[in-house]
């Protein structure tokens, strides 16, 4: 059969995909943190990676590929289940804050970055995630979050002034 027809181009992925499967899964459970999540990840993910395989095995680092793949569908995932769970919790009243002050200055602080800075210093900072995930996120570079997060955080220093006037009492 000549390269480039459907049935070589599915052995082609039959093959990446019994090479990397090991290394999607292990990635796969240190994300969900057990093995039946860790299955399905994998499994979307090689099915992802199937629809658009001519991509796929064009690109240069067709495991990167894969990585980041899991990666944005794990996350994607996170989100739909979030918004899930929050679609179906019934919402009570929120409970007051103990600094109402100190929360509303914060706010208003944050509502004066840029978007992009702001969503770099609110996952980075208050949902705590790390520098490479924060990129793939954005889909920019590390170092485009490192001195974004950096740029925000000092302008928010300066909008916010001493850090002792704004520490809560023990």
């Amino acid at each position: 059969m000549p390269p480039g027809t459907a049935l070589d181009s599915g052995h082609d992925f039959e093959t990446f995909a019994r090479a990397s499967q090991r290394k999607l899964y292990r990635t796969a459970y240190l994300l969900c943190g057990n093995a039946d999540g860790a299955r399905d990840l994998t499994q979307t993910t090689l099915a992802k990676l199937f629809q658009h395989w001519r991509r796929v095995a064009a690109a240069d680092h067709p495991d990167a590929y894969a990585r980041t793949v899991l990666t944005r569908t794990f996350l994607a995932e996170r989100r739909r289940r979030l918004r899930d769970l929050l679609a179906h919790t019934k919402a009570g009243p929120p409970p007051m804050p103990e600094h109402a002050e100190l929360r509303v200055t914060l706010l208003a602080a944050l509502a004066e970055l840029p978007p992009r800075a702001r969503a770099m210093v609110v996952l980075r900072y208050w949902e705590d995630l790390s520098v490479e995930t924060v990129a793939d996120l954005l889909r920019c570079s590390q170092g485009t979050v490192k001195s974004q997060c950096s740029r925000a955080l000092a302008r928010l220093r300066t909008q916010l002034g001493e850090v002792h006037l704004y520490a809560t009492e023990n």
